[in-house]
């Protein structure tokens, strides 16, 4: 069985929530801006470059909100040579914007992100992620 550990941010300022659009899965969806481990690397560390590689802005790490953990089949995963289950360990912080500015990734997992009013978040299309770490962080 492969694993795959990620770390991600809630980031929640003035009401508005930022969220990352992916768009590697079989269908574009919204998600929080966050992604998988390099090896070796400390979580809060890899929560930092993923919001700074998806969204522009640089962030610091407030508190740990949970650990999420799924186990993928074989059939449902994403990559066509996939072979067995893939477990995901999904680490959800609390985090706040310290600098930067909103811009776009180039050649990402994502292609955009933008704020999103907190009672607009249940209309989008979204990955059950954002529900999870909403529910996380008291805000779902």
């Amino acid at each position: 069985m492969d694993m795959r550990v990620a770390a991600y941010a809630v980031i929640v300022d003035d009401g508005r929530l930022l969220l990352a659009h992916w768009i590697e899965g079989r269908r574009a969806a919204w998600t929080m801006p966050g992604g998988g481990l390099e090896p070796g690397e400390d979580p809060e560390r890899a929560a930092r470059r993923e919001v700074r590689e998806e969204t522009g802005y640089r962030v610091d790490i407030d508190e740990l909100l949970g650990i999420h953990s799924r186990v993928i089949p074989e059939g449902r995963r994403l990559a066509d040579d996939a072979r067995g289950p893939l477990h995901t360990l999904r680490i959800v912080y609390r985090a706040h914007v310290t600098g930067g500015r909103l811009r776009n990734e180039v050649d990402g997992s994502t292609d955009r992100a933008e704020w999103f009013p907190m009672r607009t978040v249940r209309n989008l299309q979204r990955v059950r992620l954002v529900d999870i770490a909403l529910r996380m962080a008291g805000e779902g």
